[in-house]
């Protein structure tokens, strides 16, 4: 299998897009060859059978110089290399691109899109692309008759429990997300000003990330004047976006994680919490298989912040013994749900059945024609 991808940036400094690095190493152990065409390229370490071109954003190039790099390397790929399936991961405009010049090399386009923005690209991509994939359903706004669900793909060996670390004292509640208006922090602070008002145990407020873009900086300056209005400074912190091995211990340190995200799109910070044994409150129903028979307790509803706030002194308040075997449930789902191994698993068997497709389809029309 010879893989051509499309994705939004390779570089592992990027505390947001760093996974597809090695969703990519992944991979690669079970392909022969991977391209890639990303938009943005930056520190990479990939092994010897993955090439990496960019179409030069980092390189501060002009949207119409991009288009035509793209152009130039998807040329010299499919003149100079055999190419099985094309993979688009978040990038429906690239397989829009991209499509006429696959089609004529009969070569099957799979595009993962998982957003709540339903947008022409999207539409036009739905219709180019042989098959869709998303990581749960209700993370698709378009129409499912293409649609597989495949998982988020944690890689649960750097996101797991550590038995030897238990959660701080006094109990951390952390919210990991970046800091854009879809994450509803206004109701995460608001219920932590509730709790503060009718609980009498300690606790703290972690928010870490940043913000996607420069227009996302009001939003957080807004997100500051609140904690400052609700006298929240001695127990709430903002921290920068770490790198993914720094994330896992985030995780590790707290008590209960707080996701604010509304039902419509994926959100793999949830995930990566509950691999870490951590207990997880969630406004996203798309998280409802993920947390199977607990579902009804972790699930509150989107920007409801006194349920929020019930639902926090609920959870700080669980006995040990319940709270271990509630994150070991959690743990095991994502295990088996949404690991890494099961992602690449998947993936490569909608290649090979997509392949299977166009060569089936090929060889009728030649029948045909003949």
């Amino acid at each position: 299998m010879r893989l051509l991808l499309f994705n939004m940036a390779m570089d592992l400094d990027d505390p947001l897009l760093e996974f597809v690095v090695y969703w990519v190493r992944a991979l690669a152990q079970r392909v022969e060859r991977v391209h890639i065409i990303t938009m943005r390229a930056g520190r990479v370490e990939v092994p010897e059978n993955v090439r990496v071109y960019s179409v030069g954003k980092e390189k501060g190039y002009s949207e119409p110089r991009r288009l035509i790099e793209f152009y130039k390397i998807l040329a010299r790929i499919l003149r100079e290399e055999r190419v099985d399936v094309c993979f688009s991961h978040m990038i429906a405009i690239f397989s829009v691109l991209a499509s006429p010049m696959l089609r004529a090399k009969r070569i099957p386009i799979v595009t993962w899109y998982a957003h709540a923005s339903l947008t022409w690209t999207l539409k036009l991509a739905h219709h180019l692309s042989d098959q869709m994939v998303v990581s749960v359903a209700s993370a698709y706004p378009y129409r499912q008759d293409k649609l597989t669900e495949i998982g988020q793909g944690i890689d649960t060996d750097v996101f797991c429990p550590d038995p030897r670390k238990s959660h701080e004292n006094p109990p951390l509640i952390l919210c990991v997300s970046r800091l854009s208006p879809v994450k509803d922090h206004p109701t995460l602070l608001k219920a932590i000003w509730l709790v503060r008002q009718s609980w009498s145990q300690p606790f703290r407020l972690v928010i870490v990330g940043g913000p996607a873009s420069s227009r996302d900086e009001s939003y957080v300056h807004r997100l500051h004047q609140q904690v400052k209005t609700l006298e929240l400074e001695d127990i709430v912190a903002f921290e920068p976006p770490p790198s993914r091995d720094k994330l896992a211990a985030w995780y590790r340190r707290c008590a209960v994680h707080v996701n604010m995200t509304p039902t419509g799109s994926g959100d793999k910070v949830v995930w990566e919490a509950m691999a870490c044994g951590k207990l997880c409150l969630v406004a996203n129903e798309g998280f409802k298989e993920t947390l199977g028979i607990y579902a009804d307790d972790f699930l509150y509803t989107y920007g409801d912040s006194e349920q929020l706030a019930e639902r926090l002194k609920w959870v700080l308040s669980l006995p040990q013994t319940e709270r271990s075997q509630i994150a070991a449930y959690l743990t095991q789902q994502v295990k088996s749900m949404h690991g890494l191994s099961r992602l690449v698993q998947n993936l490569v068997s909608i290649f090979n059945s997509v392949k299977h497709s166009q060569n089936t389809t090929g060889t009728a029309q030649a029948a045909k024609s003949s």
